[in-house]
Order: structure tokens, then C-alpha cells, then sequence
């Protein structure tokens, strides 16, 4: 089985609760439990400004995400987001950014794990390491350990973390609003020390800890109803640990001047301080309070370091499948069945991060937040892209307010933000984008097919761009297979062959790829998450199909890849699956389904069109010597001629074209089809006008030869319920091999019902 990511369709299972315990049990994490002390230091008391402008960045950047998330509920997140809109030079910076952010902030989280660690465990400095450092490297190695035999956290692990925290963290802002005194929050120099001028660089500090809520996005498949509840979890979460952030903190710098505030477990102390002089009599709680706060810290950084780990090996199976990186990194583990290389490179990154920078907690927050920063304001460029481009299948259910104003004012703050980070941090975050940009142009330009949609835009309009623009984007466009994606869905061993020699034909005369892929129907029972752990047969079959369909295609030297997809709707998922993965025609095989005379299911003719090129093979075999294309005109019918040409320039099949007329239309008919054929390029194809009924026509003439190409028909759904359908018959009543062609086209709702006048 390929190793590939496969596009499950993951149960809907997830309510807007479960939604917003992901946003807010990744934020709140070393964020709030370690920062406060060192942004003080930094800001004074206006330091709660900074949490509160941090986290209206987040708020603009939210709304952006909750736009591309209701549109591309099956993407994989920003990199996908910038991929798709801004072409795979940008998606490889995107890529690479937040792989590497996700690994700072994963050692930054791990160096809170070990500040607070050293509270309870007293760990020794040990060369040039801190005991915090030796604590930060224990936490890593358990959490690379854990991703890389592949226990996980189920969601309701998470809610109850989440749950856990926020009555901790509740507890000590009832507690510290008891002993809140306004002279000690306005002590040693007022509430602006150092100026309002310190309000930006600690914003640029703190931001690290509104790292997360994009996260919800992710999982957006198996959210119920996720046009309404992705927009609520994710601005709902920024808006509640925005809240959290300002009382705690506002909370804790008042009952602890913030020059005294601890710069390791500030939380823990402020605790130990509150309890006392707000429970009187019961103020020998404070050392538990203390510890309890300790925990819960430990418990907020192994959260938010598990769940990075674990999204930074997701991002690189996403770029995996874009061949920005190679699969090699990808490997899955024959016994965890974990990308166990991706997770073992980014432990490296992690511990040489702890290692070598560690002592300094600042370095590693502001390196995530900048290479953070510069993906979403990548996001908000691309959604600026999908919107103005008109892409038909980018269709939100939720829509930023006061658009193009928000993106813009999104990308504009993400990047300003940056301006006000240290020298070290921009540069280390500069070499990382250039090292994308070196990795694109040196390794994937090469491999990756991806064209991006402002690529796509620019080249469309060449003539009103101007040559800078166009010469731009041929410079950065990627160099390999530029043909179309010919993808296959495989599903009876019996026709693989003939489904893969048909695409390999197709592929190879347009100079395109082949794309396999085995949809595995899943029982509604079974979750498709059970049924990737226990799919030891299943993964047999797949590898045994996908191999085969690797060899066939081997024979007319086209690229080809192979992906299995476990789905619970079967049929239904191929359209999905050629969204996904960018086809330009999909090749399935017939099998005795009645598609009604269009490659979709009678019920979905009136809601919406098959996404790209469909090809329906109804055979065991495909060597055809000769083929017959019936035609009356359309653009279905246009797509027959194609086929038929490719069929016969690539394997040298003969071609004949017949038109069915009326008595005494067949001069009409012959002038028809002779023009119809030096349209299409078949002048050299055989003619035939016959007379009488279409379907009895149709039968007699094919059947001296070996395959008969026909359009799809345009009739209407209600015409085709009463008088039946032309394709259906045919497909059902022929000896001849026949093979179904439809063209996607725009049909107003009234054509769908009674068809085309």
C-alpha cells in the first residue's frame, strides 16, 4: 500500500466544544505559564496590553483561517492553503516555516516543562546544560517517544486537560482577585516603565502563545456541521484566551510586583503569595496551591509539545504528497505504523534547539511566533488570491467581514509584528526561508506538479499583465510534469488492468501522470480511524492492487502514483478524491452501477457537477483496434473526440464517427459530421450517417468493432426518470465494450430537471 497520505473521510464526530478545547488546550500552554514573568521584565504592568494586542492579531488572522477552512474542510492546513493559492514556491517556504515553528515552539514548550519540572525535581546542571535544559531534554525525548510509537491523545483526553486547567487557572484568579492590590501592580515606575513604546516588542514576545487555534482547521472533516462551528471554535477560542490571558496576568502582576516575578514558574509563585492572604486561617493551602499550579503547567506544555510533534509530521506528509519533500522522510514504521523518520528529524531539530538556545527562553518563542507570523500572513494573501481569481470550488460558508480590508489588514499585521522581533530571531527566521526557497529551486522545482491558482491567474491574462509579472511567474512556476493528472479509482482486480492501460494511454499522449488510488468502503459502524489501525488485510489488498497498477503503467512510461482512501461513502468519495488531489480526469470502471447516463448518481444531479473530466470504462479488457464515437454535437461529445484522438495518435487505433439523422436529413447530416471531424482533428476518420432509431443504430454499427466512445447525455434528470436513458441502454444492451465520456458544465437548475432546449 502506498505510504502516502491517505484522504480519509473521518466520521463527523467532533461538537463545538471538542472544537474549542483543541484551540484553547494548544494556547494555553508555556504561553501563560511561563511568559508573563519574562514579558514583565520586558514591558512593566502594560505587559497585559501586549497579551490583549496579541491577541487581536490572532482575531484578524482567525478570521482569514475560518474563511479557508469552511472552504477546503479536507485540506491540511495553512501550508495546503498557500500551496494551492500561491504556488508550490511559496507553499515551500509555507511548508518549511511551520515545520520549523512547530519545532521551536515545541523545545519552547519543553523548556517550560523543564522550569516547572525543577520545582518539584531537583535535576543537576551538567556540562554546559542548565538543570532546566536537562529537564527540557528528558520532556522532549518522552514526547518524540510517544509520536514515534504512536500513542496519541483521544479528544476526550484533551477536554478533560482542557477542562483540568481552566478550573486551576480559575481557582487562582478567584484567589488572586482576593488579594489584588493596585499599588503593587503600579509599583517600581507606574503601569508603562519603560514607555509605551514597549507595548510591540513584548507583543512580539508574548505572541507565541496564541500559536494554535489554525489547528482547528485541521481537523475540520470530522467537525458536525463545520460551516457554522469551525468559525465559532476557532474566533471563539482566541477570544476566550485572549480573556484568560489579561485576568491572569493582570492577576498575577498584582499580587507580585512585576520586578520580583518569577521568570521560570511565575504562576506557581503568584499562587503561593494569593492563597495566603485570601483564605486566612487556611493559608498553610498556599504550598499546595503551588504545586497544583505546578501541575497543571506541566500538564499545559506536554499538551501543546505532543500536539506540535504530531502536526509537524502531518505538514510533512502533506508536502510528501506535493513532492516538496521526499517520501523517504515519510516512511511509515512496519509496527507503529508512525511516520517514524519525519518524527525522529524533527526530535533533532527539537533537542539541538534545547540544546544550543535553551538558556535563552526569548530566542525560541519569537522564532516560532515569526515563522508563524509569516505563514499566516501568507494565508491572507492566498485567501485575497482564491477570492479574486474566482476559483469555482472555493466556496466558504463563512466569509471574512469587510473583505479585501481584513486580509490585507491580517497579512499587514502578521509582518509588521516581525519588524519588531530581535536581530537573531529575523535572521535565523530569514535563513530558514531561504533555505525553502534554495530547497524549492534546487530539489522540488523538479519533482513537484502543482501549479498554483495565481499562476494559473497571471498566465491566463498574460496579454493585461504586464511581461515583469508574467516573466515572474514562468521564473518560479514548477518544472515537471506540467500535463494533466489522469487519476484511476481502482476497486475489482479483474479490470485494474484495463482502467490503468486506458489512463497510461491518456496520460502519455498529454504528457500528464497517472494517479491510483483504492477506495476502500468502510461499514458506517466502523469508524475510518479503526479502520486504518486494524487494516493489516486491507493494507494486503491495496499493495497487491497498486503494485499491479504500478507495473502496467511501467509499460507506457508515465509517471504514476498510488494512494489508498478509506471512505465510508464508496462511490461518492471518487468525486471528492479528484478535488483533493488536483485531477483533470478521473477513469473509473462501470461495474453494473447505474449512473443514469452521467458518471453521478441520479440524486446529485441537482446539486452540483462532476469536478473534472469523467471517463467510465465498461470493460475487462482494452487493446481496442478500432473504436466507433457517436456523436450529435456537445461538449461531452467533444471530450469522445479527444479520447479517440489520443487513442489513435499514442496506440494507432482506427477511428470511425457515425451520426444518426432523420429520413432525409442525411446530406444535413454529412455536412454536420464532416465539419464536426476537421474541428476535432479526426479528418482522417472514418464517416458514417445512418438513418433511424439512435440506440438501434448505435448497436448495429458497433458491432464490427472493439469500443464504443459515447458522451454522456445532457437530458434532464425528469426526462431521463420518464423516457430513460440513451448511455444506460446502451452501456446495458451492447456486447461491444463501451466507454462513458463526460465534460463537467455549468447547468442551471431548470436544465438539471428537464434538460437543455
Amino acid at each position: 500500500m502506498s505510504h502516502g497520505e491517505s484522504d480519509e473521510e473521518l466520521a463527523k464526530d467532533l461538537g463545538l466544544i471538542s472544537a474549542m478545547t483543541i484551540g484553547i488546550g494548544t494556547m494555553i500552554g508555556a504561553g501563560i505559564f511561563v511568559l508573563p514573568g519574562v514579558a514583565a521584565n520586558a514591558a512593566g504592568p502594560i505587559v497585559v496590553v501586549s497579551f490583549v494586542v496579541g491577541g487581536l492579531i490572532a482575531m484578524v488572522n482567525a478570521l482569514s483561517v475560518s474563511e479557508l477552512g469552511t472552504a477546503m474542510p479536507k485540506a491540511g492546513g495553512g501550508y495546503y492553503y498557500i500551496n494551492k493559492s500561491l504556488g508550490p514556491m511559496f507553499g515551500s517556504i509555507a511548508g518549511m516555516g511551520d515545520w520549523m515553528g512547530l519545532a521551536f515552539a515545541s523545545a519552547f514548550y519543553c523548556i517550560g516543562f523543564g522550569q516547572y519540572l525543577a520545582v518539584f525535581v531537583p535535576l543537576p546542571d551538567i556540562a554546559f546544560l542548565s538543570s532546566i535544559q536537562i529537564g527540557a531534554l528528558i520532556a522532549g525525548g518522552i514526547f518524540v517517544g510517544v509520536n514515534y510509537i504512536g500513542a496519541k491523545e483521544t479528544g476526550r483526553v484533551q477536554t478533560i486537560i482542557v477542562f483540568t486547567l481552566l478550573a486551576i487557572l480559575t481557582a487562582f484568579a478567584l484567589a488572586g482577585f482576593l488579594s489584588f492590590d493596585y499599588e503593587t501592580l503600579a509599583d517600581e515606575g507606574g503601569l508603562a516603565p519603560f514607555g509605551m513604546g514597549a507595548i510591540l516588542p513584548a507583543t512580539a514576545l508574548v505572541f507565541v502563545s496564541f500559536l494554535g487555534y489554525a489547528k482547528i482547521a485541521t481537523v475540520a472533516e470530522e467537525l458536525k456541521n463545520p460551516g457554522r462551528n469551525l468559525p465559532i471554535a476557532i474566533i471563539g477560542s482566541v477570544g476566550i484566551v485572549t480573556v484568560i490571558y489579561a485576568i491572569l496576568v493582570t492577576t498575577m502582576l498584582g499580587v507580585i510586583s512585576w520586578p520580583e516575578l518569577s521568570q521560570d514558574a511565575p504562576v506557581a509563585q503568584a499562587a503561593e503569595v494569593a492563597f495566603p492572604s485570601s483564605l486566612g486561617p487556611l493559608g498553610g493551602i498556599a504550598a499546595a496551591a503551588a504545586a497544583l499550579m505546578t501541575i497543571g503547567a506541566l500538564l499545559a506544555t506536554a499538551s501543546s509539545a505532543n500536539a506540535s510533534i504530531l502536526a509537524s509530521a502531518r505538514i510533512n506528509f502533506a508536502m510528501g504528497r506535493d513532492k516538496i519533500v521526499t517520501n523517504w522522510l515519510n516512511e511509515i514504521h512496519p509496527n507503529f505504523s508512525t511516520p517514524y523518520r519525519s518524527i525522529l528529524v524533527t526530535g533533532v531539530l527539537i533537542i539541538a534547539f534545547i540544546t544550543f538556545l535553551g538558556r535563552d527562553i526569548e530566542v525560541l518563542a519569537k522564532a516560532a511566533s515569526v515563522l508563524h507570523l509569516i505563514v499566516y500572513a501568507l494565508m491572507n494573501v492566498g485567501l485575497i488570491v482564491f477570492r479574486e481569481a474566482d476559483v469555482p470550488e472555493y466556496d466558504p460558508d463563512f466569509e471574512v467581514p469587510f473583505y479585501p480590508i481584513t486580509p490585507i489588514l491580517g497579512a499587514a499585521l502578521s509582518l509588521g509584528l516581525v519588524a519588531f522581533m530581535d536581530g537573531v530571531e529575523i535572521a535565523l527566521s530569514a535563513a530558514f526561508v531561504l533555505a525553502a526557497v534554495l530547497w524549492y529551486f534546487l530539489y522540488a522545482r523538479d519533482k513537484t506538479i502543482q501549479q498554483g491558482i495565481l499562476s494559473d491567474y497571471i498566465r491566463d491574462r498574460e496579454e493585461e499583465m504586464p511581461n515583469r509579472v508574467v516573466e515572474a511567474a514562468d521564473a518560479v512556476a514548477p518544472s515537471g510534469t506540467d500535463g494533466p493528472t489522469i487519476m484511476v479509482a481502482l476497486a475489482n482486480p479483474r479490470t485494474e488492468k484495463a482502467l490503468i492501460t486506458l489512463a497510461s494511454i491518456l496520460a502519455k499522449h498529454e504528457g500528464g501522470r497517472v494517479l491510483a488510488t483504492h477506495i476502500v468502503t468502510v461499514p458506517d459502524q466502523t469508524s475510518l480511524a479503526a479502520a486504518a489501525e486494524t487494516s493489516d488485510q486491507l493494507d494486503s489488498v491495496s499493495e497487491t492492487l497498486l503494485e499491479t497498477a504500478k507495473e502496467d503503467a511501467a509499460a507506457f512510461d508515465v509517471p504514476i502514483e498510488t494512494k489508498t482512501i478509506l471512505s465510508h461513502r464508496g462511490l461518492e468519495e471518487v468525486s471528492d478524491a479528484a478535488k483533493s488531489n488536483g485531477a483533470d480526469m478521473v477513469v473509473m470502471g462501470y461495474g453494473g452501477t447505474r449512473f443514469a447516463g452521467r458518471a453521478e448518481r441520479t440524486i446529485d444531479e441537482l446539486t452540483h457537477d462532476v469536478p473534472c473530466d469523467f471517463l467510465v470504462l465498461d470493460a475487462a479488457e482494452f487493446d481496442p483496434a478500432d473504436v466507433v464515437v457517436p456523436t450529435a454535437g456537445g461538449e461531452s461529445s467533444d471530450l469522445s473526440a479527444e479520447i479517440a484522438r489520443a487513442l489513435h495518435e499514442t496506440i494507432g487505433t482506427e477511428v470511425s464517427l457515425l451520426h444518426v439523422v432523420d429520413e432525409g436529413e442525411k446530406e444535413a447530416g454529412q455536412q454536420f459530421l464532416r465539419e464536426w471531424a476537421d474541428s476535432h482533428q479526426l479528418s482522417e476518420a472514418a464517416l458514417h450517417v445512418q438513418t433511424g432509431d439512435v440506440e438501434t443504430a448505435i448497436e448495429r454499427f458497433s458491432a464490427d468493432h472493439d469500443l464504443v466512445i459515447i458522451g454522456a447525455t445532457e437530458r434532464g434528470l425528469l426526462s431521463r426518470i420518464v423516457r430513460g436513458s440513451l448511455v444506460f441502454e446502451t452501456i446495458e444492451e451492447l456486447e461491444t465494450p463501451v466507454l462513458l465520456a463526460e465534460r463537467p458544465s455549468s447547468r442551471s437548475l431548470r436544465d438539471r430537471i428537464f434538460g437543455r432546449r
